[in-house]
């Protein structure tokens, strides 16, 4: 006797995570016809997808990222739309602005795709909210029990009181991270700013599109030519990772260069990089984040992506979960931010 399997709702494709009934990928590293994007970051939102589809606090940096002309549909989070039949809805996902988890459902059956993910509320960015559903998509990105987050509070007054005394040493601070979502966190969480402060050009076009749409950020001062015409003292300087070892960055001297990045919870991380101080600070879940909002969401099925996959997915079905190990192209957090490499004021 034959015995036909149903098929999955959400598959793992060469092209994406697929939902064959809907013909829809989400986050997809090949061009499709129909892309539902839970972020903005580049490794999930890849240009040359005929549609797109994403929270409406994504727009602003999409269009930037991918072109102004981009075919794009926002939604709220919460609010539900469907297609062929299948249907799907938006919820926070706490990672940057505009981040969601992709909530797909079929016949009785509920998939939830949660992206990037963190369980801190960054007090910007909307916070993580558990979906129940059946089968959960996770990353793994610090899937390992060394990760672990001091409260944001904590972080903040390290960088606070490093940049002090980088200005008391005749030096000026230059902080590194994440363009998209780190350098916003770290903008809002460092105000009142008592010291001159300027963005490299990748950080200021972001900030610039995203306060010119109303999003609560100050206006930083970019880093011009006319800038270096007086020397720049004592001064906080905002930059991606792309800008260390550039002639770029020996603009400032004297300088300390801090960098912020989960990856700093390892010592040798920090080693590995010409940088004076690393701090812990990241915009995925650690190892008790992961754990709990994935029982949050009380799924039977954990389909595990991008970090230390085989890992994490051991340790889930050693504790009592169906998890499986799942490949995908989506990278991790050490990103430079080369999409706007072109855009850059150097």
């Amino acid at each position: 006797m034959n015995i036909t399997r149903k098929k999955s709702l959400l598959q793992f494709s060469s092209a994406s995570i697929f939902c064959e009934q809907a013909k829809v990928h989400i986050d997809p590293w090949k061009p499709v016809e129909l892309a539902i994007l839970t972020h903005a970051h580049s490794d999930h939102a890849r240009p040359g997808c005929k549609h797109y589809l994403a929270h409406k606090d994504s727009e602003t940096v999409l269009r930037l990222r991918l072109g102004s002309d981009i075919s794009l549909q926002t939604l709220e989070y919460g609010e539900t739309f469907f297609h062929h039949g299948v249907k799907f809805s938006l919820h926070p996902a706490g990672h940057i602005l505009g981040s969601a988890q992709i909530r797909v459902e079929y016949k009785g059956e509920v998939w939830v795709v949660s992206g990037d993910y963190k369980g801190q509320n960054d007090g910007f960015c909307q916070a993580f909210e558990p979906v129940k559903c059946n089968s959960f998509v996770t990353e793994s990105t610090f899937g390992l029990p060394v990760y672990h987050w001091k409260s944001q509070v904590e972080v903040f007054k390290e960088i606070d009181e490093w940049i002090k005394g980088s200005f008391e040493k005749g030096r000026n601070a230059i902080l590194m991270g994440y363009s998209l979502g780190k350098m916003q966190r770290l903008i809002r969480g460092l105000q009142p700013f008592e010291y001159p402060v300027y963005a490299h050009g990748a950080i200021f076009l972001i900030n610039e599109a995203l306060r010119n749409q109303g999003y609560p950020l100050p206006y930083i001062s970019p880093i011009t030519p006319n800038l270096f015409k007086n020397k720049i003292e004592r001064s906080l300087i905002l930059a991606p990772g792309s800008a260390l070892n550039t002639p770029w960055i020996n603009r400032f001297e004297p300088y300390s260069t801090g960098y912020c990045s989960g990856w700093m919870a390892i010592r040798g991380a920090k080693n590995r990089m010409p940088i004076d101080r690393g701090f812990v600070l990241s915009d995925h879940a650690d190892w008790n984040e992961l754990n709990t909002l994935i029982k949050a969401t009380e799924a039977e099925n954990i389909y595990v992506t991008h970090g230390f996959t085989s890992s994490f997915t051991r340790w889930l079905n050693d504790n009592g979960y169906n998890a499986k190990e799942v490949k995908t192209m989506y990278g991790e957090e050490f990103g430079t931010d080369l999409e706007l490499k072109q855009k850059e004021n150097r």
